[in-house]
């Protein structure tokens, strides 16, 4: 289901998992990694190399991940305490219906191979009798439907979330969708790296319908059907970086209005199929939803029927013997590098929070994370809060009546910390322990039918986008809210005995990394209440577009891989919250009693750990394979520039460490990009 518009602070698309030295945290001294850093090199030449270079070295990227680094790290912690807790609830007496029962049983059936591979696929067998009866495109939406009322977004993405225009309400919203590939440009790109991802996704899909007792010649002429149909839906799709413009992907219509302009897609039958009430749609991607319309009429009933196995057998894998996973796994290995699969038990860890979240997370709250640490996480933000009100007065460059109105967006921010109030009810998720692939299917249809009952009604604030446990946060626009889960409150991030400089240099540029998402090139176009409305007065506006394609401009020209640079365009909006991040946490770390300071620990000043903090805390060391999908697909850039980028154009870390006129990260203070 489509979710509604968020910035996430971290590089998420996939998930890594490293086992790495952690450094004694039994005193605020030992939070820095001295270890890692390298003394060879020098801060203003390459500040991330001086804080990790060691590390960079001597870490080795084990076989069955793709990457290792800060988050990965904690990540791996968190995942351990996961285990431990699910562990035990599924060996405990639990009561009927409850969220142990459901969560212990959810672990145990997906930790029951044996059943799972006895079971084969039998389990999809009904989907592709379905298939194979298809006749017409009446029939191709049915089943279509079928699977998106079990919250597989087979050939499209729908959903509901706020209006952009209208925060206060749900609305419909349908999104393009229907690769196979990670993205559009994949059907289209003729490097070599591109062709070999491509080779194996072909393959994948080949030994899908192998496995499914199709010869490989049968096999092979169904792959070039599944291929070719998802090339024309990918030619109709908007590139990544036109996905980031809200205003051009905003488009109410009404649904007696799609009803004319594709009558094959028939929307008023598809909705009321979809238990999806409204009587207009924003549908982010028309042209997306004529291609659609368009292969329905013409495409060949057996390349729809191709297509529709493909990706009910692709959706499916992960629930099926191992034949399957194995198949699925191979083709990852092809995007991330990772040679060698995770365990069960780390997979059925992430499927039982990613299906019961919040039944887990009430779990995992009660153990790990203290209001203590809550209470030290809003004195954190409110003190960031007051560090921005402080930059936007400041400004020079911005009008009072637009920083008046800027203003009042900062201080309408809903602020969401470790968990929700109110918990998710699962009272109608049937889980048993031997029949993994139904638990499944009944946790989809749950979630389907959660989101699809909220079309047309007032949004719910109170909800929560991530689950508590997540390594991550997030900016919603359409609730202008910032959330920070359970999960992201962790060393190297935040510690309730390290010293400020440590916390603001870690949580901190995390919190100020969020709030100013509400106001980077995306954030910027939504007021406080959500909507996607101008505040800005015309001069304003024209001096902030400037300045983003400053920003735009620096990050072309960092190489993230051989010779394949950052696209600009596609991380701008990170690229400023990680500038006004860096910023807004610094100004709120020199409100502390230690950062007006100059008391040095092992030999460095406060500020200069706040600095170290940042740079050890997104350290990284990647695969090549997933270099380049981040590059393709991914809004943030690599965490070096990350760190190198803002503070190039931070004048506190040239005094902090005597940057100067020469080394390579200089660059004179009138070329220094300031936005807020």
């Amino acid at each position: 289901m489509k979710k509604a518009f968020q910035h996430c602070a971290v590089f998420f698309f996939i998930i890594l998992i490293i086992s790495c030295n952690t450094p004694d945290k039994s005193s605020p001294n030992n939070f820095l990694d001295a270890a890692a850093m390298d003394s060879s090199v020098k801060p203003g030449d390459n500040f991330y190399l001086y804080a990790n270079g060691n590390w960079l070295r001597k870490t080795e990227i084990p076989p069955s991940e793709y990457g290792v680094g800060g988050f990965n790290d904690l990540y791996n912690r968190t995942q351990d305490s996961l285990h431990e807790l699910l562990e035990n609830i599924s060996k405990g007496n639990n009561a009927p219906g409850s969220v142990e029962q459901k969560v212990g049983d959810l672990y145990a059936s997906g930790m029951d191979s044996v059943t799972i591979e006895k079971r084969g696929y039998d389990p999809v067998k009904p989907y592709i009798q379905q298939i194979n009866g298809i006749k017409s495109p009446a029939d191709i939406r049915r089943y279509v439907i079928q699977l998106q009322k079990e919250n597989n977004g087979v050939l499209f993405s729908s959903g509901v979330g706020a209006d952009d225009k209208n925060s206060a309400m749900n609305i419909l919203i349908f999104s393009q969708g229907g690769l196979g590939l990670p993205d559009r440009d994949y059907y289209f790109k003729k490097d070599s790296a591109t062709t070999a991802v491509v080779k194996s996704y072909q393959e994948f899909v080949q030994k899908l319908f192998r496995l499914t007792g199709d010869d490989s010649v049968v096999a092979a002429k169904k792959m070039g059907l599944v291929y070719n149909l998802e090339k024309e839906l990918a030619a109709s799709h908007k590139t990544n970086v036109e996905l980031r413009d809200p205003q051009s992907n905003y488009h109410k219509m009404a649904v007696g209005e799609l009803n004319k302009e594709m009558p094959e897609f028939a929307w008023k039958a598809t909705l009321d199929s979809m238990n999806m009430r409204g009587d207009s749609v924003n549908v982010q991607q028309p042209k997306f939803y004529s291609k659609v319309n368009e292969l329905l009429k013409k495409a060949p009933i057996e390349a729809w029927k191709a297509y529709l196995e493909a990706h009910t057998l692709e959706a499916d894998a992960g629930m099926l013997s191992s034949d399957f996973v194995n198949a699925a796994f191979a083709y990852r290995k092809a995007l991330t590098g990772a040679q060698t699969i995770k365990p069960r038990w780390f997979r059925m860890v992430a499927v039982t929070d990613s299906r019961l979240g919040e039944a887990l997370g009430q779990i995992y709250v009660k153990k790990y994370f203290t209001e203590d640490a809550k209470k030290r996480m809003l004195e954190l933000v409110n003190n960031l809060q007051t560090a921005f009100d402080a930059r936007i007065n400041n400004l020079d460059w911005m009008t009072d009546s637009t920083k008046a109105k800027a203003k009042d967006k900062l201080h309408t921010f809903l602020k969401k910390i470790g968990y929700p109030d109110k918990w998710r009810d699962y009272s109608k998720v049937t889980i048993t322990r031997n029949t993994y692939f139904e638990n499944r299917i009944s946790c989809d249809k749950n979630e389907y039918d959660f989101n699809a009952n909220k079309a047309g009604k007032p949004v719910d604030r109170t909800e929560w986008g991530m689950t508590p446990p997540t390594i991550n946060a997030y900016y919603n626009a359409g609730n202008n809210e910032i959330v920070f889960p359970a999960g992201i409150l962790q060393y190297p991030f935040f510690e309730l005995t390290a010293d400020d400089a440590l916390n603001y240099g870690g949580i901190g540029l995390v919190i100020g990394h969020e709030m100013t998402h509400g106001f980077d090139d995306q954030g910027a176009q939504y007021d406080k209440e959500g909507n996607l409305k101008n505040w800005w007065s015309k001069a304003d506006s024209v001096k902030f577009v400037a300045k983003t394609k400053l920003v735009i401009d620096q990050f072309n020209g960092f190489v993230a891989i051989d010779t394949m640079h950052v696209n600009g365009a596609l991380t701008t909006g990170e690229n400023i919250a990680d500038l006004g991040g860096i910023t807004i946490a610094y100004d709120a770390f020199k409100l502390t009693k230690e950062g007006q300071d100059s008391t040095k620990i092992d030999g460095f000043t406060p500020d200069q750990r706040f600095f170290l903090s940042f740079a050890q805390a997104w350290r990284s060391k990647y695969k090549p394979e997933v270099v380049r999908q981040w590059v393709n697909t991914d809004p943030h850039s690599p965490d070096m520039y990350r760190v190198l980028g803002p503070l190039q154009n931070f004048t506190p870390f040239y005094t902090a460490f005597g940057v100067k006129p020469g080394d390579k990260m200089y660059k004179p203070d009138s070329a220094r990009i300031k936005i807020w």
